[in-house]
């Protein structure tokens, strides 16, 4: 996910295969191959594991080594655990690069996810835009289908900021860094926006996981009190596009833990307060379909000093935005008694 223009070779037996048509309410639909190209189950399943593996094999690591291991062993694990969470690690890394082309080229097949556009004329290929996606759900899998690499917006350079928790995670930060995601800053979201990069955030954050329930006939969205990619759009002058991912939530089981000393400590080391898991209790997700929305732009003009009442104000333009967006599709999705709680 994530990365420049130039790596939307990585996917192309799959882009080339979907399907592209115009909804009769003048939306664009990117549709899924009903014969999807011929892949390989293991070689889909390694992509699976190299991309979304690492937080599940370093808690194995870390158990391991504390209830299995040898002394000696346990410490050159949990060292080299240690020393990956912060080694320097480079975009441009040869072996990092074949691995991102190998993870889009295999992964890409696992997810029957069609995007929907409301307006898709109105993106113009010179502009940066704030993608401001939801839910977060367990896991934003379908932020995948946004990516530069997957080549259906016309925005041919695009950066998806992850919470910067995630790139002091061994193993997992090489490989987001290698697939172009960057941590969730307003350093790096600010440079990448003036650079004329589109960026693709999740405004409700690891915090929107703490009022998640386990109601299929509600999703969430904690964004009341997120207004910082409210005041950057502003600054910047960039169009603020609202996107919302229907049946993300079903991707994944999952358990919070209702100890508020738990809870602190989650959120003291920023990391996400649940435990989830996929098929047979692993990584690897349900295979449950997804349909991602995207909005039509909010436009303003820059200001680079708004005020509080023009930051919410167009805040308040926004939730109307993925109000609007989340109850006039979500009937397309089968899901017509879904409700959207925006808290």
């Amino acid at each position: 996910m994530g990365a420049a223009g130039g790596e939307r070779s990585s996917g192309a037996a799959y882009m080339n295969a979907v399907v592209r048509e115009e909804a009769a309410d003048g939306t664009t639909v990117f549709r899924p191959p009903a014969a999807p190209p011929p892949h390989s189950p293991v070689r889909t399943t390694v992509a699976l594991t190299l991309w979304l593996g690492a937080i599940h094999f370093n808690l194995l690591l870390v158990l391991a080594s504390v209830f299995f291991f040898h002394k000696r062993t346990a410490a050159l694990v949990l060292g080299t655990q240690l020393f990956l969470a912060f080694a320097p690690v480079s975009y441009t890394s040869r072996l990092g690069r074949s691995i991102a082309r190998f993870i889009c080229k295999h992964a890409v097949h696992y997810f029957p996810i069609t995007l929907h556009v409301e307006d898709y004329a109105a993106f113009d290929p010179n502009t940066a835009y704030v993608f401001a996606y939801e839910p977060h759900s367990a896991w934003p899998l379908g932020l995948w289908v946004l990516s530069a690499r997957m080549g259906f917006m016309p925005t041919p350079k695009l950066k998806i900021l992850a919470s910067s928790a995630a790139f002091y995670t061994p193993f997992q930060r090489q490989i987001w860094t290698w697939l172009g995601l960057v941590p969730a800053s307003r350093e790096n979201f600010c440079h990448y926006l003036t650079s004329g990069y589109s960026c693709a955030v999740v405004p409700g954050g690891l915090r929107e996981m703490l009022h998640m329930d386990h109601d299929h006939d509600s999703e969430v969205a904690f964004i009341r009190s997120r207004k910082g990619f409210v005041k950057i759009a502003l600054q910047t002058g960039c169009p603020l596009v609202p996107v919302f991912c229907f049946g993300q939530g079903n991707l994944y089981n999952w358990w919070r833990p209702k100890s508020i000393s738990l809870l602190k400590i989650a959120r003291a080391i920023k990391s996400p307060p649940i435990v989830f898991w996929g098929k047979f209790g692993t990584h690897i997700p349900f295979g449950s379909p997804m349909h991602v929305f995207v909005g039509t732009p909010i436009e303003f003009k820059k200001n680079d000093q708004p005020t509080m009442d023009e930051i919410n104000e167009v805040h308040e333009r926004f939730i109307i935005a993925l109000q609007d967006l989340f109850n006039k599709h979500k009937n397309k999705t089968g899901s017509p008694n879904l409700q959207l709680r925006v808290i």
